[in-house]
């Protein structure tokens, strides 16, 4: 059984940033992509961008193209998510999790970690 574990989050101020990673424990683990997304109140989970396993190609949201960069340890099974130039708005808590191919839905991801809370006060 494999497992994510969130780490990094936390309080930010804006412009701020803010690198999460996320491990995978467990039996080996090869997902064909890993996503990031995201959850703030009272709101539907919003991805946030992806990253392709094998090779490392990346997509992202145009809410935060050209701030947010992920990259993936493949030795360690660790995706990082680095966040910089954070605004208020991205507020939220933030999951990742591993699909079966290319993505943006979360529907489609089939493990999930718990999460890690990121605040960006203004």
């Amino acid at each position: 059984q494999v497992q994510l574990v969130e780490s990094g989050g936390g309080l930010v101020q804006a412009g701020g940033s803010l690198r999460l990673s996320c491990a995978a424990s467990g039996r080996t683990f090869s997902p064909y992509a890993m996503g990031w997304f995201r959850q703030a109140p009272g709101k539907e989970r919003e991805f946030v961008g992806r990253i392709r396993w094998s090779g490392g190609s990346t997509y992202y949201a145009d809410s935060v193209k050209g701030r947010f960069t992920i990259s993936r340890d493949n030795a360690k099974n660790t995706v990082y998510l680095q966040m910089n130039s954070l605004k208020p708005e991205d507020t939220a808590v933030y999951y990742c999790a591993a699909a079966r191919g290319l993505s943006v839905s979360p529907s489609t991801y089939y493990i999930w970690g718990q999460g890690t809370q990121v605040t960006v006060s203004s």
